[in-house]
């Protein structure tokens, strides 16, 4: 097995060129070989500004749009119920176990930052999609320290990528 990328395009205004999906999946298996991660799977949401702004709103109570939303699925917070399923006796295997979790991308804030930074749009989804990758991780950047170590990290795997500003 190895990690896959599922994706959606749920915004109308910027084109998602099909060599992106593939630079993507590059990326993923980088970032996978860079944090010893060789199974799972990420869903990938393209949106817009208005809809990233709502999950920001209702998921962690800032009420303003971001550029990436990350959404673990191993990760358990002390509000979350916990969910459990009944496995057939033939198999042992837990439905979730394979979910790494979903990246949101707002694809307007992302162009944006691509035009702020000076670099392509597409370095800029890659750049948001590897930072997102790290947080499903666990990953943060609350700290310097921490956040200097998950840059360093995401310039590692684009710099492998090919992804340079």
């Amino acid at each position: 097995m190895s990690l896959r990328l599922e994706w959606s395009n749920e915004q109308e205004g910027i084109e998602i060129p099909d060599g992106w999906i593939a630079r993507l999946e590059q990326l993923l298996q980088l970032a996978g070989e860079a944090e010893n991660v060789t199974e799972g799977e990420v869903a990938l949401t393209f949106t817009n500004d208005k809809e990233i702004h709502r999950l920001n709103r209702d998921y962690r109570g800032i009420d303003r749009p971001t550029d990436v939303l990350s959404f673990a699925m191993q990760e358990e917070t002390e509000d979350e119920p916990e969910i459990t399923f009944e496995v057939d006796d033939e198999s042992e295997e837990d439905p979730l176990s394979g979910l790494l979790g979903d990246i949101v991308i707002s694809m307007e804030r992302a162009k944006a930052q691509s035009e702020d930074y000076g670099h392509s749009l597409e370095r800029e989804v890659g750049f948001l999609f590897v930072h997102g990758f790290l947080h499903l991780l666990g990953y943060d950047h609350e700290s310097e320290a921490e956040e200097a170590d998950m840059t360093a990290k995401q310039e590692a795997i684009l710099q492998k990528a090919g992804l340079t500003r």
